[in-house]
Formats: C-alpha cells, structure tokens, sequence
C-alpha cells in the first residue's frame, strides 16, 4: 500500500526509524526484568560464604536401598565433618643440644664379667659321663710277678658278693641286670677308658658283638671265672683285678695258664698282645668295700 503524501517521509525513512523504536522497546524490558531482580534479592538476607559454619550445613545423609524381603531399613547414616588435621611442629634448623652421650654403635654395656672362652665350667656333673680312670698301673714286667690267686675264700666278704652278683646277672643273659651293679655318680663303674656318654647300659650292648649284649655278659663271666691278683695293696688304688693275666707278663705264662687264657681271647688275639708286650683285653676290678670299680679293654 503506498503511503500518502502527507507523512512527510520516504518509505527507506520509515524502515531506519522502526529500528530505533524496536531497540529502545528491548532496552527497556531489559531495565524492567533488572528491577524485578533486584527488587526480590532485596527481600532475601543476605549471607556471606565465610559465615555459614560447618555445623550449620545441613548433613548429607544416605538413604539406604529398599529391602526387598520386607524388613525396616536401618537408620540413615549421617555423614559428619572430618576434623581438621594437626600438623607436627618442624624440626628445628639448629643442632639439638642433649645431655647424654651416645653409645658407641658396637659397645655392649654389662655389668657382668664375660666368662674366659676357654674355660669350661664344671660345677655340673653329667651323670651319663665316666672320665675317672681308676684301672691301676701295670706292675714292673722286670720286677716280681704277683701272687695269682683263685682261693675266692680269702676274698673280703663284700668283694665276694659283688664278684657273685655279677656272674649271677651275666648267666640270665639280660644286659639290663647289670644296671643295679653299675651304680651312679661318683660310683659308677668305669667301661671306657675314655669315658662314655650316655646310658652306661646302652654303651655295653653297643661294644657287644651282638644286638643284646649277651657277648659282652659271656666275657663279663669268663674274666670273673679266672684267677685274680690283689693290686695296690693299702694305697688308694687297693683293688682286686680279673684276670690276673693284666699283671702277668704274657711270656712268662704257664702251658696251664695259656689254656686259661685261650678261654678268653683266640691264639690271633694273643699274638697281638705279645705283639704289645701286655693283656689288653677285658678285666674288671673291685675295691676292698665292694664296689665294682671298672670292666674296660684296651690300655
């Protein structure tokens, strides 16, 4: 539609001017919702960040998941603000000024002298241990041969009965019937010359030819059926020895008492023994009170 003359403008005119009145009707609806704004941030209080204390927040809570078979779900779990950490005081720059001196890093301190490392204490007896020797020495070979005696009548009475008992306990066969003729501690038999260790007992069925000890108890007997010499008489070696072969020079033996000797050890044995110049095989000795001193070999 053409415009009438009477308007008094152009239609190019006409569109830059309805421009101007679009952007001033924007304008002011902007100022109008401004307003709005600002009347209604008006009406709140007003909180800074800073003031709102951990307390004050509301605690976050859990809400736990529904129980399918019907029973009551435990109470929410509220969840409560760590505290805050503490931070240990640093270490200071300078040294640090103690009152002690410190030890040097392999320095042990006691109070206790240590004990010489080669010194053995022996306050303890081991009960299982012989290491006193108490066989006698050998009588001079080049001086006078000893009385060989087989009259057991002219034996002291206990030294009698303990040569009894143990040819009794040899003849059951049992090495345990030994056991109450070994006696203990300072009185124990001595079996080695070395001593042993361990169950006297064991040690003879060890030295046995056979896994009981009866060989070892058949020599016991044999030895305590020979004649014997009185050694050491009055002295504290006074003892009463089987066989009387120990104190007898082998090549100054009798036909009779070689034969006495086969019953105990084989010819091969005598030839070692003459050999050593001595009877080295089994003997055993009594003291005058009756104790049974030794059963050893060896020399």
């Amino acid at each position: 539609m053409a415009l009438s003359p009477g308007w008094g403008v152009t239609k190019p005119a006409f569109g830059k001017a309805w421009q101007v009145i679009a952007a001033r009707r924007a304008a002011a609806g902007r100022l109008a919702f401004g307003a709005v704004l600002a009347t209604v941030a008006l009406s709140m209080p007003a909180w800074a960040l800073s003031e709102i204390k951990p307390e004050e927040m509301p605690a976050e809570t859990v809400e736990p998941a529904p129980d399918p078979g019907g029973v009551p779900a435990p109470e929410p779990i509220q969840k409560s603000p760590l505290p805050a950490p503490t931070m240990s005081p640093p270490a200071p720059d300078g040294p640090v000024d103690t009152n002690e001196t410190p030890e040097a890093p392999g320095a042990v301190d006691t109070d206790e002298t240590p004990a010489d490392p080669g010194t053995v204490d022996t306050d303890e007896e081991d009960p299982g241990t012989d290491d006193t020797v108490e066989t006698p020495e050998r009588p001079d070979p080049d001086g006078p041969i000893p009385d060989v005696v087989y009259d057991l009548q002219t034996l002291p009475a206990p030294v009698r009965k303990m040569r009894e008992l143990l040819i009794e306990a040899a003849k059951t066969g049992d090495i345990e019937a030994l056991r109450p003729l070994i006696g203990v501690g300072p009185d124990i038999t001595q079996l080695s010359l070395g001593g042993i260790e361990g169950d006297p007992v064991d040690f003879l069925r060890e030295v046995s030819g056979d896994d009981q000890g009866q060989e070892i108890l058949a020599i016991l007997e044999e030895v305590l059926s020979a004649g014997f010499v009185h050694l050491g008489v009055g002295t504290d070696e006074d003892l009463y020895v089987w066989p009387y072969f120990f104190a007898v020079p082998l090549d100054a033996l009798t036909p009779p008492q070689r034969v006495e000797l086969f019953k105990i050890v084989t010819a091969g044995d005598y030839e070692d023994m003459k050999t050593y110049g001595a009877y080295i095989f089994y003997r055993v000795g009594i003291t005058p009170e009756g104790r049974w001193a030794f059963f050893v070999a060896g020399d």
